[in-house]
């Protein structure tokens, strides 16, 4: 209604109205009438790996929960952390990785879950229950997992590599990718020289900072989100990265092929967690139980090439992923696999190397 048509509404009159519509039963609402204001939606902060928010699938949580999903992203587990402490508030769930778990509880950024509101845990395989970092799953649900290896393009590598030492080739010059990832990093080559990755003796890491320093020259790039579409385009033809992502080269150039080296690698798991700071955190529960719905997990991990946590998702992916090495690691592997864990104080010693090995 336009302001000119409206102005005989003067204050007497709306008042007089209101009169009668109290004396009059027909005025009245009655209990089946239904509200007259419909409740603003709650708005959900998922913040997640850069690539891991699948619109059709938050698009699904939305339809059945009337919330809407927003999402930010980060590239590795340090500006996860960063970002946290740095003063970014409102996410509700995120997404940090099995050692990032346990440093986050330790600084009391994560809420407690019940496990009650999120049925879809207890499908959780064996073997991702109980794991070193959250014991109990007091903070965190695996959400997916896999390896960290080599990819390598079979047509241009010259043998068949079995050991990380490949990744020092100068024939590969210029044609090898490293993961922008610094425990990632540190790791490969603290395996290379028979540590672990999760030492903390300063000697052992001084001398994988030397071997990453003496490797970086034939590094083509450092980067934890592009090295797919470098190995599907030839630009590297061998790629220090995580299975899944991989997968994906393979999908697209038939001649990508995937090892986890001799000396051991990383198991990983991506877990989701509730922050402290949430403030809608029965809603955040419903979202995690939600993406470990079986369906749901399998449509995940039939986008990423990671594999789902659900032990009942793995029947519902098609069989070339299922029987795909970079996807769901051979038993054979296990026994070289190592979960990275939080070295406390000694995480110095790397980010001083790690910031030596940028900076060079």
């Amino acid at each position: 209604m336009s302001t000119s048509s409206a102005t005989w509404w003067t204050r007497e009159t709306l008042c007089a109205v209101a009169i009668v519509c109290a004396l009059l039963p027909a005025c009245q609402p009655t209990p089946e009438d239904p509200p007259t204001s419909v409740p603003t939606a709650v708005t959900l902060y998922y913040f997640t790996w850069s690539d891991y928010a699948g619109q059709d699938l938050l698009e699904g949580f939305e339809r059945q929960t009337g919330a809407k999903v927003v999402v930010d992203t980060f590239g590795s587990n340090e500006e996860l952390l960063a970002k946290l402490q740095g003063g970014a508030g409102g996410y509700d769930v995120a997404v940090p990785s099995d050692f990032m778990v346990s440093i986050m509880a330790r600084l009391g950024l994560l809420a407690d879950l019940d496990l009650s509101k999120i049925p879809n845990a207890a499908l959780v395989l064996d073997d991702l229950k109980r794991l070193p970092f959250d014991p109990e799953n007091r903070h965190s649900v695996p959400y997916l997992w896999g390896t960290v290896g080599i990819g390598y393009d079979s047509e241009a590598v010259a043998e068949t590599p079995d050991s990380w030492d490949v990744l020092w080739d100068p024939r590969y010059q210029g044609r090898i990718s490293v993961l922008n990832d610094q425990r990632e990093v540190f790791g490969m080559a603290l395996r290379s020289i028979g540590e672990s990755m999760n030492t903390r003796n300063p000697a052992a890491i001084e001398r994988a900072k030397q071997k990453l320093l003496a490797q970086k020259p034939l590094v083509r790039a450092y980067t934890s989100e592009h090295y797919d579409q470098l190995l599907a385009s030839g630009e590297v033809v061998l790629a220090h990265g995580w299975g899944g992502q991989v997968a994906r080269a393979m999908a697209q150039r038939p001649s990508i092929r995937y090892v986890v080296p001799k000396e051991g690698a990383t198991i990983w798991s991506d877990c989701l967690v509730v922050l402290k700071a949430s403030p809608h955190k029965d809603l955040a529960m419903r979202f995690i139980n939600y993406l470990l719905d079986r369906d749901v997990a399998a449509r995940t991990t039939e986008r990423l090439r990671f594999a789902s946590s659900n032990r009942e998702a793995k029947a519902l992916v098609p069989s070339e992923l299922r029987d795909n090495p970079a996807v769901y690691p051979p038993e054979s592997a296990f026994d070289r696999l190592e979960w990275m864990r939080d070295v406390g104080e000694t995480i110095r010693v790397y980010d001083r190397g790690w910031t030596e090995l940028k900076l060079r």
